[in-house]
């Protein structure tokens, strides 16, 4: 949930509540996940993926690990549709300290939309190091083995800025999608300048979780950013499903949390969309006009 350096949880107010919640994360490895193990090599899908139905689609999940380009064994999960467009992704990034399962809600609520969606578990290692630019580089892997066309990088906190990073440098990227974003040593603000796909941002409140919304001056930074607020919204309300963690360390926001987290899911979907629609857009516009078969 935050960036590598904890700006917020370590201030005096609520160092302790930090030091309590990763002592449980450390024991029962709810936050931290389960260890990578020793594989060197992807393993395929599981097969008999499960169905659901969402709002618009039907979605099949499947589960399958891949070799990070750092070594360790990235567990990811595909959500996909039958109507989906083949090619077109969008690669969802968890917290910090953090898992995909926080970000399940989402990624179902994305595929039932008809876009195929991918989580993953970011590589860990030190509980207090962010490794947020080796995060986006394995997002890209991620789309890139998943034999991604187009793709749209999404995240929530230190993965909105994983996003960012693989959203920057990935020629297949269509644009990112911040839930929350926190920045950690100007990384942010790094890739935000001279951004060369949209950026759009949905902020909440300010707090100690957000770093008290150190990602607006990135937005600033980016003449293809596009902020969009959720007042009464705290940091957990950008998670989907959250848990009694997130709520233990995270002020409590003004708005009631499960209407709220139903309009950020709504307005991630959205700014999906559009991104796509965009890009089709454009990529008709730039078709050479068909010859009349009467010409002549």
């Amino acid at each position: 949930m935050k960036s590598k350096d904890c700006q917020a949880c370590l201030t005096a107010a609520c160092q302790w509540k930090f030091t309590v919640v990763l002592a449980a994360c450390l024991l029962i490895s709810g936050c931290l996940g389960g260890a990578p193990g020793s594989l060197r090599e992807a393993s395929s899908p599981q097969a008999g993926a499960a169905a659901h139905r969402g709002g618009h689609d039907a979605f099949a999940v499947q589960r399958g690990r891949l070799v990070s380009v750092t070594g360790c064994v990235l567990s990811y999960s595909r959500y996909s549709a039958a109507s989906a467009q083949p090619g077109d992704l969008v690669v969802l990034g968890h917290g910090f300290l953090r898992g995909q399962a926080n970000m399940a809600g989402l990624a179902r609520a994305l595929a039932a939309s008809g876009v195929t969606t991918l989580t993953l578990d970011f590589c860990k290692g030190s509980p207090f190091a962010g490794n947020h630019f080796r995060n986006g580089l394995d997002m890209m892997a991620l789309a890139r083995a998943q034999g991604a066309r187009r793709v749209v990088y999404v995240g929530f906190s230190a993965g909105a800025l994983a996003a960012l990073v693989a959203g920057r440098n990935d020629p297949r990227s269509l644009g990112i999608v911040a839930l929350d974003l926190v920045d950690a040593e100007g990384l942010g603000a790094l890739m935000a300048a001279g951004l060369e796909v949209p950026l759009v941002g949905l902020v909440g409140d300010a707090s100690s979780c957000n770093a008290y919304n150190n990602g607006l001056s990135l937005y600033a930074a980016s003449r293809q950013a596009l902020v969009r607020r959720f007042p009464g919204a705290d940091h957990c309300d950008f998670e989907s499903e959250t848990d009694w963690l997130c709520r233990l360390v995270c002020p409590p926001g003004a708005a009631d949390a499960a209407l709220m987290r139903q309009a950020i899911i709504k307005a991630t979907v959205d700014a999906v969309a559009e991104l796509f629609a965009t890009a089709d857009a454009e990529r008709r516009s730039r078709r050479p006009a068909r010859l009349s078969s009467r010409a002549g």
